[in-house]
């Protein structure tokens, strides 16, 4: 079996191949930016652009580990176009979001199309849909590595925010095992917390005292921009995901426990994971 992971940089692509590393499979690890690219031992990093596949080296490529491009063209016909390229494909297995298990307006429309586009390719297929990553959290960085506090909006908002090592993980498992063909796993983290709760447990993972400051809308949306940096609209979305919450709490899924037999990895670990990044 010959593997491609595309989005080989990313936040879960690069738990992919150090997933797949780990456990001897060859890989091909597709990536943009190969500078950026510090692969296992055994790994081939492969320059290209998933929406020119005629220039990628897919001879031999059995299965793929699929990312969309958002925001670059139509996302479903660049990836209808790369399933043609891909004559000795037999698996794919799509990076989705859970967006589309519970259609919410504005955030599932272009990963269903390309859901629908891979399950008419012919090869075999398995959709893998998580809800909010707990790497969004490191917008909490600056607030915690200078003053030990999280400044976020509705403090009672419920997430069940997701360690990209267990989405990583459930990808694994669907690429390299048998009965996940037609499948589409929605994942969350093992718990539902509040804003409040999951300072705590930042406070759990980094082994030190996290308060909690309430910001406005107004006042998260504007930290997000001049603090972070993002474009006022991806700004505006995540404020909005946040206000969802607040009315709709997220759930936790059974779909991690289901596929892997284990618990998922809690907040607090993701932060002792990363906790170079909040020190």
């Amino acid at each position: 079996m010959s593997i491609l992971v595309t989005g080989a940089t990313g936040t879960i692509g690069g738990a992919v191949v150090r997933q797949l590393a780990n456990d001897g499979v060859p890989v091909k690890a597709l990536t943009r930016n190969p500078d950026r690219a510090d692969p296992p031992s055994g790994v081939e990093v492969v320059a290209g652009d998933l929406t020119r596949p005629d220039e990628l080296p897919l001879t031999g490529v059995t299965a793929v580990f699929l990312v969309a491009v958002p925001g670059v063209g139509d996302p479903a016909a660049h990836m209808a176009a790369f399933l043609e390229h891909a004559h000795d494909l037999r698996k794919a297995v799509f990076l989705s979001s859970s967006a589309v298990t519970f259609e919410r307006p504005g955030s599932y429309e272009e990963h269903q199309d390309v859901e629908r586009v891979i399950e008419q390719s012919g090869v075999a297929w398995t959709h893998v849909r998580p809800g909010e990553f707990m790497s969004n959290k490191l917008i909490w960085a600056r607030g915690v590595k200078a003053d030990d506090v999280v400044r976020a909006p509705f403090p009672d908002a419920v997430g069940a925010p997701v360690h990209e090592a267990d989405v990583a993980e459930v990808v694994v498992h669907a690429l390299l095992r048998e009965g996940h063909d037609g499948e589409a796993y929605t994942l969350s983290g093992p718990e539902a917390l509040t804003h409040r709760q999951q300072a705590e447990a930042f406070a759990r993972g980094l082994g030190r005292p996290i308060g909690f400051e309430r910001l406005t809308y107004g006042q998260a949306r504007a930290a997000l921009i001049r603090d972070e940096g993002l474009p006022w609209d991806v700004a505006e979305y995540l404020m909005g995901y946040m206000a969802q919450h607040a009315e709709e709490p997220a759930v936790v899924t059974p779909d991690f426990e289901r596929v892997t037999g284990g618990r998922g990895r809690t907040l607090a670990r993701w932060v002792a994971d990363h906790a170079a990044e909040l020190t």
